[in-house]
């Protein structure tokens, strides 16, 4: 699989680092200075940055980070901490063969700084969500989601780091279910074996799988 980052990339890292039933073939980032190549190529993996030229417009970057990830000829791609909106054109040429994962739980809080509104809303309750990628931001099929909950006191980053810490625990469970021929989406829906997902699963807080996989 093909692995894109705009940061330090520490999903990349765990997906690197726990990657049993899969192999991680090339991490992309859209900036030279994305501290998550480095960690990469530390990690064995091929890295290399892909950034935007002066004047591109959205689909022209799209078109030239497609070619740099038909190179590689990956079953999935994965983006971990990648930053930028892709272009409906994008999702439609990878259809139901990306994944991400948001830190909130879908479908509350999509989009940016989320800790800070799930702590401006008083929610008692935040996590994470992977699902694939449609043209909808943060939209596409839901497969699973870990929850955390809100403490007193917490602030950002202390919320961020507890998100975090269960980022790392369902993402490659959830990459490891599509390599494995187990997840699948279709019909606007994510399939774990055979069974349309009407609802995601549910981590479970001792790290147990969830009892439908």
């Amino acid at each position: 699989m093909v692995i894109l980052i705009s940061g330090r990339g520490s999903n990349m890292r765990a997906l690197i680092e726990t990657a049993q039933s899969y192999r991680v073939s090339l991490v992309l980032a859209d900036v030279p200075d994305a501290g998550g190549l480095a960690i990469a190529r530390d990690l064995g993996i091929d890295a290399r940055a892909v950034p935007k030229e002066k004047n591109m417009d959205r689909a022209g970057y799209d078109r030239r980070l497609a070619e740099a990830i038909d190179a590689a000829a990956p079953s999935l791609i994965v983006l971990a901490g990648f930053m930028r909106i892709l272009s409906p054109e994008f999702v439609d040429r990878y259809a139901g063969r990306i994944l991400n994962i948001h830190p909130s739980l879908l479908p509350k809080h999509p989009g940016l700084h989320t800790h800070r509104r799930v702590l401006a809303a008083g929610d008692a309750l935040h996590g994470a969500t992977v699902h694939f990628v449609t043209a909808e931001l943060d939209g596409g099929p839901a497969i699973i989601q870990a929850r955390v909950p809100v403490r007193p006191g917490d602030d950002e980053t202390a919320l961020a780091a507890r998100v975090q810490a269960v980022e790392h625990r369902i993402y490659p469970l959830a990459v490891a279910w599509y390599c494995a021929g187990r997840l699948r989406c279709r019909d606007g829906l994510a399939w774990l074996d055979g069974k349309a997902l009407s609802t995601p699963l549910e981590y479970a807080a001792d790290g147990a799988l969830p009892a439908s996989s």
